[in-house]
Order: structure tokens, then C-alpha cells, then sequence
């Protein structure tokens, strides 16, 4: 029996975010006896145990903050001096994949895949310098692109964007159908009254997202609405200023900060309305969870026009707008969200639309196995790593 090629994934953690999410969903349901996934991480992740018991390994390296730029980058080299054996590194950390895919370049990996998941970098002026340098080495480094849409795959790769491979964001749309007796029993465990408007947001507590925006909207339509509350699932650096911003806009009693969840797909059928006011965003897989559970959304207009799938559950709105052009869109949103048919057929529309796990990981097995034959039909005499 043939051994399974072992796929080294490069992340910084691998906790709930939307890119280490789709990754986990994919490694679930691929086939393990063809294809293992392996992880290059820098710090714990929630995932870690899973990953382990699912048989991959997940390798540490010292990041940035511990080690330094040059300490990285060293690091990174010796880690893949180390460990010649990956034919395959895909790495998943934006512009910084340019270091990553350096060192294994250096090392006579053959494969060596950057996947864009965003549209802009996080950080201030040294952060983002360190980063522009990073990516300018994806170019001569990277054998394979990948982007969640074509806007990720812009800011990524540049005039090389056409070369990119657009990998949906998918989701498992069997575990997101929805249910009414879930609906019920998850109402009744939040508290959460029958007619009671229930406003959620998935995603980690960081600039991107834009809380503080989301926080200072439900200020206003809780005058308007005193039944509505605002349930916040996720965790991150900036989770403590937006609750002390909620208290200070008189509306923490309303507002319950649900931490790190493995049910999510389950919190959405309680759920009337998802608000993403996010600066900006690749392909969020939040949003493509919410319309595969019927759940109407109301997003920022720098959320990219993909992650509308065209099934009537989004609505879009320039974060210029005036709060009561937000709320009169989280208002009708609600009236949809009380459709049982809508909300039972989402599913079945996001899975042929093309975002159903399982099609996905087939898709993306089958690139690895391709990426692989590629390399394998080029003279021995061609391949050599300068």
C-alpha cells in the first residue's frame, strides 16, 4: 500500500479562524490514506489535539515576537533543513508566506503552494514593512497560487492574479441545514424569548472585524428594539475594550460575549441576523456558514461581492452609511429570518453553488496530486532548487 503524501500546512496557530477553520473541515474529509496534513505553527492552537488524533503532526517554530525577524527566518531555514521529506508546503500566512516558501525552496521542496485568505495586512508601519518585504519573495518562490476570490487573489499576487486557482470557502452544508427543533433548544439555552431579536457575529476580536463599529450600531437599535440582544462568538486581543466599550454605551446587560465555540453551525439556527462590518475581508467562511443556515446578513460594502452567493440572504451597506440605514437593513432581515421554508432550503442552494465541503477537499486533493505529477515530468536536470 502506497504511503500518504504528507501536506505541510504553514499557519501561525491553528485556532478558530476562518482560514485554520476551512482547513480542519478539509482535513476531515479528505482521504487520509492518500493525504496527510501536517502543521508548521508557532503557537498552540485549539486544534492541535484534533490534528494529532487525526494522525498529523504539528511542528513549532518561535514567532516573530519571541524570536525576532532575522530569529524567524533562521528558524524557518533550519526547520526545513531538518525535515527534507515535504513535497508539499501550503502556506496560509498571507504575505508572509514569502519567508515561508523561501526557506522551502532552499530546501528541494518541490511544491510549495501560497493560498491568499484576505484583501489587506493588519499592523502598524513596521509590521506591515516587515510584511510588503515577505511577500515580494512570494513571486520567485511560490509554484502554485491559491485565493478564496479573486479580490484575495489581487492583493496577493498581484499581476500574477490570473494564475491564481480560486478554493471556495467551503462548508458543510449537511451540518448547517437547518433545523427548527435546533432553532428551539438553542433559544431556550441563550434565553433568547420567542419574538426576541437575536443579532450575532462570528469572528476574532481584531481591528479587521471591526466590533467597535458593530457595538456602537446595536447602541442604536437597542433603543429602538429594548428585546434585541447581541451575541459575539469568537476571541482575540481586542475582546476586553469591547466589552468595556459596551458598558460604557450603557448596553453590556444586552450584549453576551459567547467565547471560542466548536457549535457554531448549531448557534445559527438560533440566531434572526448576522452584522459583519468588517474594514475588509477575503471570502469570510463565516458568511458562507450563515446562507448554508438560512441566516440573513447584513455586511460592509468591503466584504468582497463574492461572498454574496446570490440566494437573497445578504444585503450590503457602506459603513458611511447613516446608523439608520443599518438599522432599517438589520430590521428587514429579521422579517426574512422568519421563514421557515427560506431558511430550510439554504443548504441545499449553497451546495450547488459549489461551497460543499465535500466537493472541495476532492478538488484540492486532486490539485496536490497534479501539483505533484507536474514536478515529477520535469527532467531531473530541470528541477535543481538554486
Amino acid at each position: 500500500m502506497a504511503t500518504a503524501i504528507r501536506v505541510l500546512h504553514a499557519v501561525v496557530n491553528m485556532n478558530r479562524g476562518g482560514a485554520e477553520t476551512l482547513i480542519m473541515n478539509l482535513y476531515r474529509r479528505i482521504d487520509r490514506s492518500r493525504l496527510q496534513f501536517d502543521f508548521l505553527t508557532c503557537r498552540e492552537g485549539v486544534y492541535d489535539d484534533e490534528i494529532r488524533a487525526l494522525g498529523g503532526i504539528v511542528h513549532r517554530v518561535p514567532w516573530i515576537t519571541e524570536a525576532g525577524p532575522v530569529g524567524y527566518i533562521r528558524a524557518l531555514d533550519r526547520f526545513f533543513a531538518e525535515h527534507r521529506h515535504y513535497r508539499i508546503v501550503h502556506a496560509h500566512m498571507d504575505r508572509m508566506s514569502g519567508w515561508v516558501l523561501r526557506a522551502a525552496r532552499r530546501a528541494g521542496v518541490p511544491v510549495r503552494i501560497a493560498h491568499s485568505h484576505n484583501t489587506r495586512s493588519e499592523g502598524g508601519p513596521l509590521a506591515r514593512l516587515y510584511k510588503w518585504a515577505s511577500g515580494r519573495l512570494i513571486a520567485p518562490n511560490a509554484t502554485g497560487r491559491l485565493a478564496c476570490s479573486e479580490a484575495a487573489a489581487a492583493w496577493l499576487f498581484g499581476g500574477r492574479a490570473k494564475e491564481a486557482r480560486i478554493i471556495r470557502n467551503a462548508v458543510d452544508c449537511a451540518a448547517l441545514a437547518f433545523d427548527p427543533e435546533i432553532r428551539r433548544a438553542v433559544r431556550a439555552e441563550l434565553n433568547l424569548k420567542p419574538g426576541q431579536l437575536a443579532v450575532c457575529h462570528v469572528g476574532r476580536f481584531t481591528t479587521q472585524k471591526n466590533h467597535a463599529f458593530l457595538i456602537d450600531l446595536f447602541a442604536h437599535l437597542a433603543a429602538e428594539r429594548p428585546d434585541a440582544a447581541l451575541l459575539l462568538v469568537g476571541d482575540g486581543p481586542l475582546r476586553e475594550p469591547i466589552a468595556r466599550r459596551a458598558e460604557a454605551a450603557g448596553i453590556a446587560g444586552r450584549v453576551r460575549f459567547l467565547g471560542l465555540r466548536s457549535d457554531v453551525p448549531r448557534l445559527l439556527a438560533g440566531m434572526d441576523v448576522m452584522v459583519f462590518p468588517s474594514l475588509h475581508e477575503g471570502l469570510p467562511l463565516t458568511l458562507i456558514e450563515a446562507q448554508a443556515a438560512g441566516l440573513p446578513c447584513v455586511v460592509s460594502d468591503r466584504v468582497t461581492e463574492e461572498a454574496d452567493l446570490g440566494i437573497g440572504l445578504v444585503a450590503r451597506l457602506p459603513l458611511e452609511a447613516p446608523r439608520d440605514a443599518w438599522i432599517r437593513g438589520i430590521l428587514r432581515a429579521e422579517a426574512r429570518s422568519d421563514s421557515v421554508l427560506m431558511r430550510t432550503r439554504a443548504a441545499d442552494e449553497v451546495r450547488g453553488r459549489g461551497y460543499d465541503i465535500g466537493a472541495v477537499a476532492e478538488e484540492l486533493a486532486g490539485y496536490y496530486g497534479q501539483a505533484c505529477r507536474a514536478f515529477a515530468a520535469v527532467p531531473a536536470e530541470a528541477r535543481r532548487i538554486v
